[in-house]
């Protein structure tokens, strides 16, 4: 006995007192854990532990706890304060402790809250912080998540004296003097197992059914004025309670002993396993997701470049049109959710941005240019190294915000802080499976769900889960669900090219022409033939091989580029692997002889052309009626429409004309590439506070701790009654007994304990250990900063000497 006494007389009565107790490591982890409690650092321990109990810092916390820590806060929050170990082991056991696995994870949970300083006491008195205690315990606005009801003391608050005596005598207890102790010993009968079962056998078998609909949960019913008799027995005995005028409650305790002790139905102590669901071997996932590395690649580059002449405008709330991501979708041939994910990407990655302009437009930042000139393996990490801890989610594209306003790609509201963490938190999972391992990804949401349960929120966190591993499946990061060697690179070192350039295959400098009018690439090509066969034919399948398609269209594109057909005749002959089809050489070749014959200038504008009968032919088609055209002269003919319109006209009724200069020079129909002013790729908005580094905590140790010393150090009592010197207030002493103090501290060399207020009426309580008093200002040592200070004289609101065995 007189060890327990001792015990709990040098337990903690506070949290405060609890974290004062703490080592410096136990100290880091706390705040490692919980980064909101720096901002700003506390002066002292006391100011730590009043930040830790305020309701944002708490809820914080106990949405980053996993389920079964979670569940012992929820068994703390409905046992008694303080509860002592045994107690609350039963309510996640049982009665008879049938849970092995959850008695052996509790310690495991015990610590994780303490350590998160959301309980504090020793095994004896174990108390959840009242913070989590008020959000957790079960009320009548809000239902506990363990589906336990109030207490009977909580539930019959309020009600008559007399009423209580008649539920105590109905429940065949001695009647007692004041209700007080009349609500004990109903508690007390409804705690007992023995006389508890006594009672229930008594109960009608109806009445064991009403209670079996309440025991888990919600434990409130709705009754009549005049209730079935199972209804009125229950409630005459008080193991029904009234909440309301036709509201009755299961109270806690009857709760518990149909419950057999436990607070909740199902424990899940054990996260859930994530195993191999497949298995591929490694080097066929290296090589899968090389291929799908190699197609992002292609994909992003040919988004941004078709963006670069006349990219979409902007929305005037920002963002991209639905419109244009549909048009944007059906150019890279993707579904439009695809098609938000690489514009989102593109964006992400800074190569695409808005110009600025008065007609604002999406188009090419320069940092594009660079991004093309690396080489495969790097552009693919920077594009990795943008998604991973980027916050914008283009899955959320086309859904809408709490205003019913939608969302679209590029716009506002596409953030979410939790997006990075998911992703990587999905890519470990996947990750610490064996060497091509792929996981079912039923089993990762069941393992993120364990690890971070959704306290009355959406399924936020299972749909980032989804896009995460679908994203990292087309960006190449996984090959057919199973991480790849440079995807464990990219999440160990943040850089993969090392492990992907290896896999790419090299670029090629030739084609393969066939008698059908197309050109299979067998690989990536060389840029400057990449660039000119996007001109001169058109794609018409991607994959490992392009095949391209020539068409009298895309030579006339060619032509109009300022290529002569000698020139295209020239380019084919040299990077192609196969002789030129002849039907190729005659294409050209006809399409060249035509293209130019016709000439269009602005007049409005005009047509010209050497072969009057040719003109005549134009005027007697049906379809040029549109164009307003007359004829000037034998070789000219006038028209209403612009040049643009004319040329497209001209085009669509099969001929092949020409743009000239006012001095009849050919027009070449090249538009030069838009680039926006240099911009900055976008920043990942941050889940909370950023976790501080080592450096930081260290500093906010040492401060609190010197601050905490400043607060609770023992002051010598001074001659004057004026200063009673009470821990944790500033103290009084006048300006001359503040600098004769000051000053026979610099001579001794000791250490006093000042009240000071600064500049902006700020007050604060420091040790100081003074080294020179001159000009109105004492300069020392300060112990709260850690640093030599020096302060103003009229500033300090008082002085003490500390202690012989303090600072």
């Amino acid at each position: 006995m007189p060890e327990a006494s001792t015990a709990a007389a040098n337990a903690p009565r506070s949290l405060a007192e609890a974290l004062r107790a703490r080592d410096d490591v136990a100290l880091t982890a706390l705040l490692h854990a919980r980064p909101d409690l720096l901002n700003p650092v506390p002066g002292d321990v006391t100011q730590l532990a009043t930040r830790a109990g305020t309701r944002a810092s708490v809820v914080r916390a106990l949405d980053r706890l996993d389920r079964f820590a979670l569940q012992t806060a929820e068994a703390l929050a409905v046992a008694p304060d303080p509860c002592p170990y045994p107690v609350l082991e039963e309510l996640l056991t049982g009665s008879g402790g049938e849970d092995a696995a959850a008695r052996e994870a509790l310690p495991r949970a015990l610590g994780t809250l303490r350590d998160q300083a959301l309980v504090w006491g020793d095994d004896d008195r174990l108390r959840l912080v009242r913070t989590a205690r008020e959000l957790l315990a079960p009320s009548a606005q809000r239902p506990s998540p363990t589906g336990l009801g109030p207490t009977v003391a909580e539930a019959t608050a309020g009600m008559s004296p007399t009423r209580v005596q008649e539920i105590v005598a109905a429940a065949g207890l001695p009647p007692t003097h004041d209700p007080v102790s009349a609500v004990a010993a109903l508690t007390g009968l409804f705690t007992d197992p023995e006389r508890m079962s006594a009672l229930l056998d008594a109960a009608p078998a109806e009445a064991h059914q009403v209670l079996g609909r309440l025991v888990w949960g919600p434990p409130y019913g709705e009754v009549t004025p005049d209730p079935a008799p199972p209804v009125r027995w229950l409630r005459d005995r008080g193991l029904l309670l009234p909440a309301s005028a036709r509201t009755v409650v299961l109270p806690r305790e009857v709760a518990l002993h149909l419950r057999g002790g436990l607070a909740h139905r199902r424990t899940e102590p054990l996260a859930p396993a994530v195993g191999v669901h497949r298995e591929h071997r490694p080097q066929l996932v290296d090589a899968n997701a090389a291929g799908q590395a190699l197609a992002a690649l292609a994909t992003v580059e040919e988004l941004v470049k078709s963006w670069e002449h006349a990219g979409p405008l902007v929305l005037r709330a920002g963002g991209l049109a639905v419109r244009d991501l549909k048009r944007t979708a059906a150019a890279l041939d993707v579904p439009e959710s695809e098609a938000a994910f690489w514009v989102e990407l593109a964006y992400a990655a800074g190569l695409l941005a808005s110009d600025g302009e008065a007609d604002e437009r999406y188009a090419p930042t320069p940092a594009f240019d660079d991004w093309r000139d690396l080489p495969p393996a790097r552009r693919w990490s920077v594009l990795a190294a943008a998604w991973l801890p980027a916050t914008r989610t283009p899955g959320l594209v086309g859904e809408q915000d709490p205003k019913g306003r939608t969302l679209s790609a590029l716009g506002p509201d596409l953030d979410r802080s939790a997006a990075p963490e998911v992703r990587r938190r999905v890519l470990d999972l996947v990750g610490e499976l064996p060497e091509g391992g792929v996981p079912d990804p039923e089993a990762v949401l069941e393992r993120l769900a364990w690890e971070r349960p959704a306290r009355g929120t959406s399924g936020l966190r299972a749909r980032l889960a989804r896009w995460a591993l679908h994203e990292a499946e087309v960006l190449g990061v996984t090959g057919r669900g199973a991480l790849s060697a440079f995807g464990r690179a990219l999440l160990e070192h943040g850089d993969a090219a090392g492990l992907l350039a290896p896999l790419l295959p090299e670029p090629v400098d030739h084609v393969l022409l066939q008698a059908d009018l197309t050109a299979v690439a067998p690989g990536p090509l060389l840029r400057p033939l990449a660039e000119v066969l996007a001109v001169l034919a058109e794609v018409e399948s991607k994959g490992g091989a392009t095949v391209y398609r020539f068409t009298p269209g895309s030579v006339r594109r060619a032509l109009d580029s300022g290529q002569t057909a000698s020139d295209l005749h020239a380019f084919l002959a040299e990077h192609s692997r196969t002789p030129v089809p002849q039907p190729l050489a005659y294409l050209i070749d006809d399409v060249a002889r035509r293209h130019g014959h016709l000439r269009v200038g602005a007049a409005s504008s005009y047509v010209r052309c050497d072969d009057d009968a040719m003109l005549g032919e134009i005027l007697a088609d049906r379809r040029s009626a549109a164009l307003g055209l007359r004829r000037l002269a034998p070789t000219v003919l006038a028209a209403q429409a612009d040049p643009t319109a004319l040329l497209e006209g001209l085009r669509a009724m099969g001929y092949a004309p020409a743009a000239e200069s006012g001095t009849g020079d050919v027009l070449v129909a090249r538009a030069d590439a838009h680039r926006t002013p240099a911009r900055s790729a976008p920043v990942p908005v941050p889940d909370g506070p950023p976790v501080p580094d080592a450096t930081l905590l260290g500093a906010a140790v040492r401060a609190i701790r010197a601050g905490d010393l400043a607060a609770t150090a023992v002051r010598k009592e001074p001659a004057a009654a004026s200063s009673p010197g009470v821990p944790g207030e500033l103290p009084r002493t006048s300006a001359a007994e503040t600098l004769a103090t000051v000053q026979a501290a610099a001579l001794t060399g000791s250490a006093v304990w000042i009240g000071y207020v600064n500049a902006d009426g700020a007050a604060s309580q420091r040790v100081i250990a003074p080294v020179r008093v001159e000009g109105g200002f004492v300069t020392g040592y300060d112990h709260t900063a850690d640093e030599v200070r020096t302060y103003a004289l009229h500033r300090i609101t008082g002085v003490a000497e500390l202690a012989e065995d303090q600072v």
